[in-house]
Formats: C-alpha cells, structure tokens, sequence
C-alpha cells in the first residue's frame, strides 16, 4: 500500500482533501467488489460520484454491528483464496464477527501498528515484550508482532498471563517497552513486591496499554491509571484504541492528549443517535470509514464506543484529529435510577476501594421494567454492613447512584471473568 507517514503532520486542510481522494477509491472498490454495498447503493439509489467530500458522507446509510452480524458473507469482497487471515471480533455486544485479511491487509495492519508505535515513541533500538495473544483468532497481537517488525524492533512474545513468565523473560531479555492490558500491570507489580523484584528499576520504562481505560476525558489518569503510575513511576503508560472492525488504531503521543487519528487508514466520523454529527465537547459514537482494506472494508460503520474527539494541533506536531478514551459502548448504556451511565465509569470507583480484588458489575432489567445493577465483589476481609455503605457512598459521592452490592469469593469473581472462550476479562455482565 502506499505510505505517506507524514500526512498527519500537514495542515489539516491538507489532510482532509488528501482522505478525500482515498475515499473516492474507497467507494469505487465498494461498487465493484461488496455484495452488501453494492445493494446497498441501487436499494438507496445512490450515486457514488456524488460523494466527493467527507461531509457528503452523511448522504450514506451508517453500517451496524447488526448488518454485519446478518450478512456477514456479503461484505468480503475477495475470492476465498486469496483470504491469508481469518479474525474474529471479541463478540462484547454479541456474537463474535469473523474477519478475513488478504497479504494486503496484513501489510496495512503493520503500517497500522508501525505509524502506532512511532507515535508512542517507539524505535527500532527498542525491544517489546509482548504480553497479549497472538492466537485464538485475535487480530491485535498479530497486529502488534508484525507492527514491530514493521519498524525493525525486537520482539519477546510472551503471551498474555504468568507474571512469573514474564518477570523472567524481563530479566533474560532486558526489553524497554511492552504491550499489555492495563490491568494486567498490577498483578506484575503485585508478584514483583511479593517476589523482591525491583521493578522501578527494570529494563521496560514504557507501556501501550490495550483494552481498557487508562484515563478520563480530561487527560487525567483515572484510578486504574494512577495505581499503576503511583507504584511502577518509571513505566510511562500509553493508551491505545482499535478495533478488528476499523483494522487501525488511535494511539497517544507523549503529549497524552488523546489517541491520534492515522489519516492514511481510517475516515471517523462522531454521530449521535440519530446519525448527525456532534461538535467537539459532545458525545459521540466513534464511526469509521476504511481505508485501501480488500477484503472486508467498511464505509459508515457504527463501532458502538462513545468518545469525545478534539480537532486543534497537537503539540507534537500532529493535525490529526484526536480521541478521548472510551466512556463507554453505545449498547452498554445504563440508565439507573434517573441517571445515564457507562460501566467504565463504576470500574473506576471499584477500582479505587482497598479490599476489592476483583468484581464483576451485572445490569439486569427489574420487576418494574427498569434497569438494575448489581455489583458483585471479590473480598476475602471485610464483608460487614459498614463496608458496605462505604462502597455504596462513594458512589453516590462520584455517580449520585449506588448499586446493589454482593460479596463472593475472589476466586468465584475469577471464574466469571475469565470463561474458556474469552480472549480479555469480562467485568461487566449484561442481562437485560
């Protein structure tokens, strides 16, 4: 594919036309190759040639996880012979989707992670340890393998899991930066400090953290972040944002003032409910347009993760518009007692309670046809009455609600969260 790494750092006037002639091909590949689109068009009666800008773009139906779900066959534009890679998605709002990836595609997927790491600060000096899957039909650590080969950067494919692994391979292998979920750091410090290991001292001193949230929408760490920071401070955290479905990622430079949009790749628009977009300071549910993808490509489709989005230059010297972390998934919303929620917002609160080890947040619908929430928590220690209302106030101190809370062992939490056929813990449970 071509490359054109430094397109995020023209003017931004000067990137939008540049997406502008990439989505003209974009839209003619759809045309000849997408069984989905191709009806889509004649049903709609668009004319493609009509889109020219990518404010024409809101002339277009939006794509949902629900189209992709039902017509799954339909959006693979390629014979099944030249697919060199099948993915599936995490299947968090519902069955997983499986993706398949030409040689192309997997080029475009370690340009993807290389223009990531590079924004992180990454070099080819650096040697990564990469603590997440590389199996179980998971695009992202292939992702992250290939990525770093892109740029020349040794890599130690550890896998996700085993603390003890991975304090060993640290210390064979003397990595610099790694990859991880954010969560996963603090079992590393836990069996650092259990263990003697001097891990302020260690040879990794920066992070891309996959998976969850690292801060809040103001660029501030949030709990999970500081933790992490108040014990390992010489470990600089990054956050990074994907998906299989956009094959691309927004990923922080060492401004930490958002993940920055790779403008060769992905077209995003911000929509509300009703598909219009929303201004910076809004909302909005992050939707994407592919970019140069053969064998699935997406044009208006609908992630379901709600972000804010910043478009003024970056001090680093990036044009590129810019993402907050995620509040939360569209079809996770919570509405409680009067108050709208994400669960990323409750994590946050749990996560900041000594005693908690672990907890898993279920919303279910009750007898009155509104929506409940129980927590339940992982506590070995203090399981009294008092506790609980300590739990209870800082919700109602942070969210102005407070759930039902549930004491279970550690262990039981554990086993919630980590069913065989799940790729990433699961903290939430939706059971309306």
């Amino acid at each position: 594919m071509e490359k054109h790494p430094d397109i995020q750092f023209q003017p931004a006037i000067k990137i939008k036309e540049y997406q502008e002639t990439k989505l003209q091909a974009a839209l003619q590949y759809l045309k000849e190759h997408s069984v989905f689109y191709q009806r889509m068009f004649e049903e709609q009666n668009i004319d493609i040639d009509g889109i020219k800008t990518i404010e024409d773009l809101r002339q277009l139906p939006v794509t949902t996880k629900n189209d992709l779900q039902k017509y799954s066959e339909d959006f693979i534009c390629v014979e099944k012979s030249r697919i060199i890679d099948y993915v599936t998605t995490s299947g968090t709002l519902g069955s997983p989707i499986t993706f398949v990836l030409t040689d192309k595609d997997l080029d475009r997927l370690a340009y993807n992670e290389y223009l990531s790491f590079t924004t992180a600060g990454f070099t080819k000096e650096d040697i990564m340890q990469l603590m997440t899957t590389i199996d179980r039909r998971f695009m992202a650590g292939l992702a992250y393998f290939l990525g770093a080969r892109e740029l020349g950067m040794g890599v130690a494919r550890v896998g996700n899991g085993i603390p003890e692994l991975q304090w060993d391979t640290i210390e064979r292998i003397q990595p610099t930066c790694g990859i991880a979920v954010p969560s996963f750091l603090i079992k590393l410090i836990d069996f650092a400090e259990k263990n003697k290991i001097d891990y302020n001292n260690s040879s990794i001193k920066k992070c891309l953290c996959i998976g969850e949230s690292l801060r809040k929408e103001n660029f501030e760490l949030n709990t999970l972040g500081r933790r992490i920071q108040e014990k390992w401070s010489s470990l600089q955290l990054y956050s990074t944002y994907a998906s299989t479905e956009m094959q691309a990622s927004f990923t922080e430079c060492d401004c930490f003032c958002g993940g920055h949009l790779q403008p060769e790749l992905i077209i995003v628009e911000f929509l509300d409910d009703n598909d219009n977009p929303v201004g910076e300071g809004e909302s909005g549910e992050v939707t994407i347009t592919t970019l140069g993808v053969e064998g699935m490509p997406l044009l208006r489709f609908k992630t379901g993760d709600v972000c804010y989005h910043y478009t003024e230059p970056c001090s680093c010297g990036r044009n590129t518009t810019r993402l907050s972390s995620v509040l939360g998934r569209r079809g996770q919303m919570i509405k409680y007692k009067g108050t709208t929620l994400y669960p990323p917002a409750l994590f946050d609160i749990l996560d900041n309670i000594p005693h908690i080890k672990n907890y898993v947040v279920e919303v279910f619908t009750n007898d009155l046809g509104t929506d409940e929430i129980l927590v339940r928590v992982g506590c070995d220690e203090n399981r009294s009455e008092a506790f609980i209302k300590e739990i209870k106030d800082l919700f109602r101190s942070k969210v102005r609600v407070a759930p039902n809370i549930s004491f279970e062992s550690p262990e039981y939490i554990a086993q919630i969260q980590t069913p065989p056929m799940s790729r990433k813990a699961i903290k939430f449970i939706d059971l309306r």
